[in-house]
């Protein structure tokens, strides 16, 4: 084998290859200027790739709740430009509270609309239970607009998240809530909750929508609740449980008393929502163009336990203007009450039940104000007894008009049973005779009659003033706790149809005062009226009567206002009181017997077109009778 030498000229290779690649690196060594520039660069395109990462974050959802996460590209196709909304923080279930002295309003990020509004003045069925009356709470309710977009998507507000922002504006709380469709398009809902107001400002708008949403027909506006029973009674608070609405330039209406209903109103200019002694309410400045209103009753029978009492519904058109949605309107949430209703002037205040016509006008232009006036001064079971004291006082001239009328009946009935039994053959002639007498004698047989007709609308008014009285709720007086529901003594263990689960002494009480007050007057009365052939027996149904009536006000009264039970207690023993006291000091039998004979000697008074027209019936009645005779 050849023996390997060292061969100098290769070491001189390598080291002239290793200078010139060192030479060459040298060269190529960037300058100050040039290293400076170089990294300018780089922060530019870091920068870039970071913006780049936060626009495309805008533009998709990372993740929404429906079970199972839905992937990110399936969203995007889903929501379109509203995708927008989910990438902010505000893109979760989590919620915004406002309130003043009055109200405590919690609204949801999730649909932009209140999940809770609870009255702080007011206590559910009895006072000093600690719970407070809510209107909303527990997903009872929904505000949705249906959105319809460019692309066809359909999609429904109260699923998607708004971004909320709480200011202040003086004394005024206002929560803005934007549903975002990018940085500068929104739908907005915007809440302005006043100082010591239940009253609050709510305008929709949008702004940048016009590319996004499709203009060719209105946006519809959902707006749905199921009531809350919130008083002791569940019977009475579902009968008074309604939908009012104004319409037409001031007319109003009422649906689902106790059915269920569907109504179609135009020009409506707000939807009321009444829980009885509560409401929510919706308002606009300029009427809804049409509105689908639904009404169902929850309440199956008397002796349902249920949490609700109705459930509500409208659904109301929201018109493009110029590309854009822009209304003005108000929520209410409070108390039924007619004297704060009455201070919005919106005509509020038709929504309290206090009758029509001119039971209406007794009710809003004297009983509310005589009765607000004595509370000022005395509580509220008092109140009842004054005030039912005054409205007899107001009624005593009629009241002894008609006590007047039984005595002068009662002084010729002798004459009339001696005329009954001398033409007891000829039927007619007798009440023609009789008729005569009661001309002669200067006695009208319907005077007695006509007081009871004028205190007819005074009943009617009072029945349903009580129940509507605010003032009532939860204020007690003797052993009635709520003088605005029953008076309950003792829970039956059964359930009795008609009557109820329970004993109610008020009740009771006013059953035997009219019991009593009948039985005093009915023989009075039986004689008023002459008995015509063919006719029924006057003193046989008085008589039935008697009974009847004081047993169907024990079974309608037992589940009903105690106020209303307390007041014809009072009132129908003041009666019996006023008319023993009529009849024994004030009208003298012996003096208007002589008056009457006193009138038989004088020209008898011209007839009154209603004694006339029935003499005229009886002459022709008794003509019919005596050509039957002759076939």
């Amino acid at each position: 084998m050849e023996e390997k030498k060292f061969d100098p000229n290769s070491l001189i290779g390598f080291a002239l290859i290793f200078g010139i690649f060192v030479w060459i690196m040298y060269q190529n060594q960037p300058s100050e200027a040039e290293l400076a520039a170089e990294k300018a660069k780089k922060e530019l395109v870091v920068a870039n790739e970071t913006t780049t990462k936060a626009v495309a974050a805008k533009e998709i959802v990372d993740v929404v709740k429906v079970g199972d996460t839905v992937q990110l590209a399936e969203l995007q196709k889903s929501l379109g430009d509203f995708a927008y909304s989910a990438t902010l923080p505000s893109a979760k279930e989590s919620y915004t509270t406002i309130e003043n002295n009055l109200v405590v309003l919690k609204f949801a990020n999730k649909g932009g609309y209140i999940v809770e509004a609870t009255l702080k003045n007011y206590e559910r069925f009895k006072k000093g239970s600690g719970e407070l009356v809510s209107l909303i709470k527990d997903n009872n309710a929904n505000l949705n607009i249906q959105l319809i977009t460019n692309d066809n998507r359909t999609l429904n507000t109260k699923d998607l998240f708004f971004e909320p922002t709480l200011t202040k504006s003086g004394q005024d709380q206002v929560l803005s809530m934007r549903l975002k469709a990018g940085a500068d398009s929104f739908l907005e809902y915007k809440y302005v909750l006043k100082a010591d107001d239940y009253m609050l400002d709510f305008d929709i708008q949008s702004q940048g929508l016009n590319k996004v949403l499709s203009a060719a027909k209105p946006l519809n506006l959902e707006w749905d609740l199921k009531a809350y029973s919130n008083e002791k009674s569940l019977t009475t608070e579902n009968r008074y449980s309604e939908m009012y609405y104004e319409y037409e330039d001031g007319k109003s209406d009422y649906l689902g008393q106790s059915t269920d209903k569907t109504e179609n109103a135009e020009n409506v200019s707000y939807i009321a929502y009444k829980q009885h002694f509560f409401s929510s309410i919706l308002l606009t400045d300029a009427p809804f163009e049409k509105a689908e209103l639904y009404t169902n009753n929850l309440v199956g029978g008397d002796n349902v336990d249920t949490t609700f009492t109705k459930q509500f519904k409208a659904i109301v058109p929201l018109a493009f203007k110029n590309g854009e949605i822009n209304e003005k309107m108000n929520w209410y949430y409070g108390p039924t009450d007619y004297k704060m209703l009455k201070t919005y002037d919106r005509n509020l205040e038709d929504i309290v039940a206090l009758g029509w016509g001119i039971f209406g006008w007794i009710n809003r232009h004297a009983f509310i104000p005589m009765f607000g006036f004595l509370t000022l001064f005395i509580q509220q079971g008092w109140a009842i007894v004054l005030f039912t004291i005054l409205v007899k006082l107001v009624m005593s001239p009629i009241t002894y008009k008609s006590f007047l009328s039984q005595a002068k009946m009662k002084v010729l009935r002798p004459e009339i049973a001696e005329l009954g039994e001398k033409f007891k053959k000829e039927p007619m002639k007798k009440q023609q005779e009789t008729m005569k007498l009661y001309n002669k004698a200067g006695v009208n047989p319907m005077a007695g009659c006509v007081p009871g007709l004028l205190q007819m609308p005074v009943f009617y008014a009072l029945f349903q003033f009580f129940p509507s009285e605010l003032s009532l709720r939860q204020k007690g007086f003797l052993w009635a706790d709520d003088l605005s529901s029953f008076d309950s003594i003792y829970e039956l263990p059964f359930h009795i149809p008609a009557y109820g689960n329970h004993i109610s002494l008020f009740p009771i009480l006013a059953s035997i005062a009219i019991f009593f007050y009948m039985k005093m007057t009915t023989g009075d009365q039986q004689m008023q009226a002459p008995q015509q052939e063919g006719m029924p027996d006057m003193a046989k149904i008085m008589k039935i009567m008697v009974y009847i009536s004081p047993l169907m006000m024990l079974l309608f009264f037992n589940s009903y206002a105690s106020g209303l039970s307390l007041y014809y207690f009072i009132s129908n023993t003041i009666t019996i009181g006023i008319m023993l006291v009529i009849k024994n000091y004030i009208i003298d039998s012996d003096k208007i017997h002589a008056q009457i004979q006193e009138n038989k000697l004088k020209e008898p008074k011209k007839q009154g077109k209603f004694q006339k027209k029935l003499q005229e019936v009886m002459a022709q009645q008794e003509a019919m009778k005596e050509q039957q005779k002759k076939k």
